[in-house]
């Protein structure tokens, strides 16, 4: 860990060393001797920045970016303005490569103004040849490319840059090695995301996650329960176990662990408040994890279960391996087990082949299961899925009027459903000043429902006892009744 290198006692005459972490601290130190002489020469700090698009663990990746950057000397800037850009890409949609490719113009204008500016891309979208082929072409000016499957090598890949002058491009197609054991800056100190897996072995037909992230890797869960651990002595009160799929946990290590299992040990950290996850597949989640959540204090009660068609039919074409019975069966055991759970969704609307009759089964189980929340999408073709080739596209103008009745019908549900605690005193982790209301604080409930109330802003971090005055739709406004 960070806290225990002296890079005092970093040999830079000798090779570096073979162990990936002391490796890569080598290569920090290097870049650290070029960082400062570069910002003595120029009289002021180096500034980096980092764009996360996509997911949770992107951002869990960038806060390792960041730590790793600023551990090598670099000052941390929301202002692409900046000495070192980098973008931690998403390539889930389509749409997402377009906005990378828009915004690697605008930074090629500021690279001519700034001789000293370096522009490094990684994250799933540089896990495709073509995108990668496409950067060494038409985006020359761009300084270094990596994937997903080796971001610890940020210092490394930085440093061969300053050697070489010229584009430096390592992209992974796998890996089987999992290194965790380096700086971290993270957004907030009193919680923070922690990986548990990495990859998915799911290949729904309309995702391309798997081929960018690579099939399941797991980390030992005494990886974990160590992190964790030194996390909790840092001031962390909540943790998010993150993973493409949870509830898949530890099948492919040596001696085999479930993601039940795993969060029982977690439960037993003390300090640790709150435990979070996602994302669960349906199709994983077993009865001993609804009798582990059920029976845990510290597992808060939210689950966030994809469920992407109400369709049988569409659901065996998207390769979810479950059906419309077979999920409201999965959610009445587990609002039998937790009654106050909070159940979030995905939902894809226009799927190929999606008719009428189709979308009114997805609208059934909007009806049936009630959600807090959905995260309702429309499909798009993405290259290099199965669904992508696919007959009976459907057509934009009807997609976008089941899309429209989809979410209207969702926000009336979730405004019905997230009013429940009204007139109840809740605890609530205090998370941030309130952006719109001065003297208030904004927080989380349990069951990832948003509060605003007055307090200080000492009480960030905290959780505290908060009455819900009034319900709002999808949060409350609150008051303080006392702190824990």
């Amino acid at each position: 860990m960070i806290e225990n290198t002296d890079f005092a006692e970093i040999n830079l005459e000798l090779p570096p060393p073979e162990e990936e972490s002391a490796r890569q601290y080598y290569f920090i130190e290097k870049c650290r001797r070029w960082v400062k002489k570069e910002s003595e020469e120029l009289g002021r700090p180096l500034m980096a920045c980092t764009v996360t698009f996509g997911c949770q663990m992107n951002s869990r990746d960038s806060e390792k970016l960041l730590g790793i950057l600023k551990q090598i000397g670099y000052e941390e800037t929301d202002d692409e303005h900046a000495d070192f850009v980098l973008y931690n890409t998403c390539t889930v949609r389509e749409n997402a490569n377009k906005r990378v490719y828009g915004r690697l113009g605008y930074l090629n204008t500021l690279k001519k103004k700034n001789p000293h500016m370096m522009i490094a891309l990684c994250g799933c979208m540089m896990q495709e040849a073509e995108v990668v082929e496409k950067i060494r072409k038409s985006y020359r000016f761009v300084d270094i490319v990596f994937g997903t499957h080796n971001i610890f090598k940020l210092a490394e890949l930085l440093y061969r840059r300053f050697e070489e002058r010229r584009m430096v491009v390592d992209v992974w197609k796998g890996a089987e090695r999992i290194v965790e054991d380096l700086p971290v800056e993270r957004k907030y100190p009193f919680k923070s995301g922690v990986n548990i897996m990495f990859g998915c072995n799911n290949f729904c037909s309309y995702c391309i996650v798997p081929y960018v992230r690579g099939r399941e890797r797991s980390r030992r869960p005494e990886d974990i329960i160590g992190e964790i651990r030194r996390l909790v002595a840092d001031g962390v009160v909540e943790v998010m176990l993150l993973g493409q799929n949870v509830n898949s946990y530890g099948k492919n290590l040596d001696e085999p662990v479930t993601f039940a299992q795993l969060l029982e040990q977690v439960s037993q950290i003390p300090g640790l408040e709150r435990i979070r996850f996602m994302t669960s597949h349906p199709r994983d989640l077993s009865d001993d994890l609804i009798r582990v959540m059920a029976s845990s204090p510290k597992i808060c009660r939210h689950l966030h279960l994809p469920v992407q068609s109400g369709s049988s039919r569409i659901l065996k074409e998207m390769n979810r391996h479950y059906t419309k019975e077979q999920y409201l069966e999965l959610v009445d055991k587990i609002r039998k087990a937790i009654p106050d759970i909070s159940l979030t969704t995905d939902i894809i609307v226009g799927f190929p082949g999606e008719t009428e009759e189709d979308f009114l089964e997805t609208m059934d189980v909007v009806e049936k299961v009630r959600y807090d929340s959905a995260f309702t999408f429309i499909y798009s073709k993405r290259t290099g899925t199965p669904a992508a080739g696919m007959e009976n596209q459907v057509p934009e103008d009807v997609v976008k009027d089941r899309f429209d009745r989809l979410l209207r019908r969702v926000q009336e549900i979730s405004a019905e459903v997230c009013g429940r605690d009204v007139h109840t005193v809740q605890e609530v982790l205090a998370e941030e000043p309130d952006s719109h209301l001065e003297g208030y604080l904004t927080g989380r409930m349990d069951n990832n429902t948003i509060v605003h109330f007055p307090g200080d802003i000492s009480l960030i971090g905290k959780i505290a006892d908060v009455y819900l005055e009034e319900s709002r739709g999808f949060y409350y406004m609150g008051r303080l009744a006392r702190t824990n």
